[in-house]
């Protein structure tokens, strides 16, 4: 549908829920964590970057490295 106009008199008949003042923390202390992961330079996504690093060039390596041969010639 579509909206013709919006008044004063059907704006007072919309209710918007408004979570508990305990939600609101919760959702606040969960946000912060994210904005912290997501723009420290010490810690969050560069250190998560850093270590999938480390970890591909373990495995890189691992693969790479071939066992030597005990035969004697």
């Amino acid at each position: 549908g579509k909206i013709s106009a919006i008044n004063a008199k059907g704006l007072e008949k919309v209710l918007i829920p408004v979570p508990s003042s305990e939600e609101q923390e919760r959702i606040v202390s969960i946000l912060d964590k994210f904005d912290i992961l997501t723009t420290s330079i010490s810690e969050g996504l560069p250190k998560e970057i850093e270590l999938r690093k480390k970890q591909y060039e373990y495995y890189r390596d691992l693969l790479l490295t071939f066992p030597k041969n005990n035969i004697e010639s």
